[in-house]
């Protein structure tokens, strides 16, 4: 099956821009980062700690829903949707 991933400002820089990957039925957000990991060396530093662990600062939406990282390990995805990684956001 194939999800969409969007990734914004210096996630997106290192991951390339917009990716569609193939997935297998019933791969979860966190099997999904790890073939967003495995794009090159830079996302995946991008995107985990050395320990393997997704970094503390990314923010993950699932169809345009905030997603806990509980969630992640949990959450199985379907064809069509679409996943998107956010690095920190300040402003104002």
């Amino acid at each position: 099956m194939q999800v969409r991933v969007r990734a914004f400002a210096r996630l997106r820089e290192a991951i390339g821009g917009d990716l569609t990957l193939e997935v297998p039925e019933g791969a979860t957000v966190n099997r999904l980062l790890a073939a967003v990991g495995d794009v090159s060396g830079e996302a995946h530093r991008a995107l985990f700690e050395e320990s393997g662990e997704l970094r503390g600062y990314v923010i993950l939406m699932h169809n345009g829903r905030r997603l806990r990282r509980a969630e992640a390990g949990t959450l199985t995805l379907a064809d069509g949707d679409e996943v998107a990684l956010f690095p920190p956001v300040a402003g104002g």
